[in-house]
């Protein structure tokens, strides 16, 4: 789970969500993205479930972004407490998030995979959002692509023995 390893302010206020995002609107790692439209905190927990799908559908192919990081503590008072007696403790991570935000950014896939483990990325999310693309998107995939198995090639080379039992193991 993402959490700060330090807080200057251990407990803080709540503040608002007003205003479109003010930065980190465009998409910069990859070549596609989840783009947030409304303004919502979301917790560490949906940040990891959001990453698992995503991970888990592209199997280990390319590359997961996550452009958001939970730096809000949320406190919350234990049940049955009578009102009063100070702010509760903090039980939570959120970030906060407004619309227009880049949240989770791929790389290194193809464009129907990267779109179905977005989409499935966006069913673990609490906010409506949309899946941008960058204007160069197939270009930078491709490159990246052919770095790739440009990598692959130059390590099949060094370790003959070792890509000779791997592609044994893939027949």
């Amino acid at each position: 789970m993402l959490a700060p390893k330090r807080v200057l302010h251990r407990k803080v206020q709540r503040g608002s969500m007003k205003g479109q995002a003010k930065g980190n609107t465009e998409l910069h790692f990859g070549e596609y993205g989840i783009k947030a439209l409304e303004a919502h905190w979301i917790t560490n927990r949906q940040i990891e479930a959001a990453r698992v799908a995503m991970t888990r559908y592209m199997k280990r192919g390319g590359r997961v972004f996550i452009t958001i990081f939970p730096d809000k503590p949320i406190t919350k008072k234990p049940a049955e407490t009578r009102m009063g007696s100070g702010k509760g403790n903090p039980e939570e991570w959120v970030a906060v998030v407004k619309p227009g935000r880049i949240m989770f950014e791929i790389s290194g896939v193809t464009e129907p995979v990267a779109r179905e483990a977005l989409r499935l990325a966006q069913h673990k999310l609490p906010i409506k959002t949309k899946i941008v693309v960058a204007k160069d998107a197939e270009e930078r995939a491709e490159a990246e692509i052919e770095a790739e198995e440009k990598r692959e090639a130059e390590w099949a080379a060094k370790h003959p023995e070792a890509a000779a039992a791997e592609a044994e193991e893939d027949k």
